[in-house]
């Protein structure tokens, strides 16, 4: 099946570790290392691909991820935000021929377009200003293994274009270069956003999805896991996490679990992770209760915003709801528009249309409360009849 691999920080779906952890001063991490993979052997709740969850959604995608690893298909991975996409790109890296090359993840959305063709194709001496040696791109680099395409959606249609031409070819050429490149290199791209309805909308080439969706896997949702594997990665996070020199893991209260299991969890495995990390800050006590989890999850209502939406009784239009929710998940994601178009599941470039939608709407109130009207008035002594304006506008009426 392939070996065994170490996920990188922060990883969402979660791998089995299986190096042990060096010998700390009083032996008792180790130890506690030592149970906790005896644990996870026991209850049967790894894979072979080392992803953790026994539902049957998962048990599809482990058979889909088994079945297309040997080959050298283009896969495209669909999936909310918080499902785990890339490290469904690992596992099927891992358990391919290629798994001894390298695997490069490439976050679409965060290259400019400007910089897109350098980063990805490389670039010889001199070419503009700064290029001071030549430089292979990551195609390049991921000779021989992966490449992992994050956030496909986000690139532009000058950047589509340029990766049809690479998929189709099978080779680059270096910006400023002259001669073609091979690349041995499989493809892995990954989406939050529906593909198919980008095309009608124009945002993204129809050729380009055919190219990518050779191979398309979805990711399910957490809440379509089901309760058995919310269990299973609480148990897990709970283990993950353990502070040095503990020697069991904590644990979760029975009304806590029940929040935990009924919770409906948009941020899917991602912000279940954050939950479990929020409750050990939190919480002083070996057994965590329902005082020590975030307020969403149990329901609790902060003071003074008992709605982030505001009261919907207002008569609120769809826009304007839909402009207090844009807003409200860029607060929360700390004012970065990347995450919160992808926790928003549209293109950061139809974010940014609206942010200046808004800005621009803001300023014409502004100016509306601000300026004074303007007034065409009558000449002081002219007759009634030639004091009208010749626009048809009644006296005294607002410009």
């Amino acid at each position: 099946m392939g070996k065994s691999f170490q996920p990188a920080a922060g990883s969402v779906l979660v791998f089995a570790r299986r190096r042990r952890e060096p010998v700390s001063a009083n032996g008792v991490w180790p130890e506690a290392s030592e149970r906790s993979e005896r644990y996870e052997a026991r209850r049967g709740q790894v894979n072979p691909a080392g992803l953790v969850g026994q539902s049957p959604a998962m048990q599809r995608l482990y058979s889909i991820i088994e079945r297309i690893a040997p080959s050298d298909i283009t896969v495209l991975i669909t999936g909310s935000t918080g499902t785990g996409k890339e490290l469904v790109a690992r596992a099927i890296h891992e358990q391919s021929p290629r798994r001894a090359g390298p695997f490069i993840d490439v976050n679409c959305a965060a290259i400019p377009e400007t910089l897109f063709e350098a980063e990805l194709f490389g670039h010889q001496r001199g070419t503009f200003t700064g290029a001071h040696e030549t430089r292979r791109g990551l195609f390049e680099e991921a000779a021989s293994g992966t490449i992992f395409l994050d956030e496909v959606d986000a690139l532009s249609p000058a950047a589509q274009a340029k990766l049809l031409r690479v998929l189709q070819e099978r080779e680059i050429r270096r910006i400023g270069g002259r001669q073609k490149i091979k690349v041995d290199v499989r493809v892995i791209a990954a989406t939050n956003r529906d593909l198919p309805q980008a095309v009608v909308e124009g945002a993204f080439r129809a050729d380009l999805l055919f190219r990518l969706r050779v191979a398309p896997i979805s990711v399910p949702d957490l809440v379509e896991r089901g309760e058995m594997d919310i269990r299973l990665l609480l148990e897990h996070f709970l283990r993950k996490h353990m502070k040095r020199g503990e020697r069991c893991p904590r644990r979760f209260s029975p009304a806590a679990m029940q929040a935990l299991t009924t919770y409906h969890w948009p941020g899917n495995v991602r912000e279940l992770e954050s939950a479990v990390e929020y409750a050990m800050a939190v919480g002083q006590n070996e057994e965590l209760g329902t005082d020590d989890l975030p307020p969403e999850v149990i329901g609790r209502k902060t003071a003074g915003r008992e709605n982030p939406l505001g009261d919907l009784r207002d008569g609120a239009s769809l826009e304007e709801v839909e402009k207090r929710y844009i807003l409200l998940m860029l607060e929360r994601c700390g004012g970065n528009q990347i995450r919160a178009a992808a926790a928003l599941g549209i293109d950061r470039r139809t974010l940014y249309r609206k942010l200046k939608q808004y800005e621009t709407q803001a300023a014409r109130a502004a100016r509306v409360q601000i300026e004074p009207q303007r007034y065409r008035l009558p000449r002081i002594g002219a007759p009634a009849a030639f004091s009208r304006p010749a626009d048809g506008l009644a006296m005294g009426e607002a410009i």
